[in-house]
Order: C-alpha cells, then structure tokens, then sequence
C-alpha cells in the first residue's frame, strides 16, 4: 500500500519561508511525475508546480521566481521551497504523483493536505 504524506506547513509572516515535503511512504515499483497543487477557501484546485521523474520542473504563474520544486527519486521525496510568501498564498497543498504500486498498475495518488497561513 502506498501513501503520499505531506509535511511542513505552517503559520509564516508574509515575506517569509516555509518549506514543504512529501514522502511516498510504502512499497511501490516505479513513480513518474510528481507535483504540488493547492486550493484556497471558495476557488479551485490549481497546479502550483510540477516536476517529472528525470528533474523537469514547471510552475504556476503566480509562484514562479519564488518557489522551487526538487526531487529526491532515492528517497521518493519531493520538497517544495516557498520564498518571499504572500497572503495569497494561504490555502491547502496537496502532493500528488503517479505511482506504480506492487502489482504493476500505474495510478494516482493524492496527499492528505497541509495547511499553509501567510499572515501578520
């Protein structure tokens, strides 16, 4: 059984850094893609970044120059660097990936969400 935990959200001052990671805990035989979503009270889910297995990252418009998405595929860990954090950066991040589980069929996975608060 595989699950993906997210870690490291928080209360920051605007201006400030968090940090977040996601751990594919479980066995599992391959993980392509992996990526941090958010949403916000009374908007929809939006991609914040992404990054395939071999190191590509892309990011949303509103984050890019100020987070960094990273992979570690030896520890099936992704972190997310946040930087110069804004009140609009308040919502729930989601880790999600696409996992290979013990049984060869490939599938999506979602993280249970940690809070992050961008205020004074």
């Amino acid at each position: 059984q595989v699950q993906l935990v997210e870690s490291g959200g928080g209360l920051v001052q605007p201006g400030g850094s968090l940090t977040l990671s996601c751990v594919a805990s479980g066995s599992s035989l391959g993980i392509s893609a992996m990526s941090w979503y958010r949403q916000a009270p009374g908007k929809q889910r939006e991609l914040v970044a992404g990054i395939a297995k071999g190191g590509t990252a892309d990011y949303g418009d509103s984050v890019k120059g100020r987070f960094t998405i990273s992979r570690d595929n030896a520890k099936k860990m992704i972190h997310l660097q946040m930087n110069t954090l804004k009140a609009e950066d308040t919502a729930v991040y989601y880790c999600n990936a696409f996992i290979q589980g013990m049984n060869w069929v490939w599938r999506e996975y979602w993280g249970q969400g940690t809070q992050v608060t961008v205020s004074s």
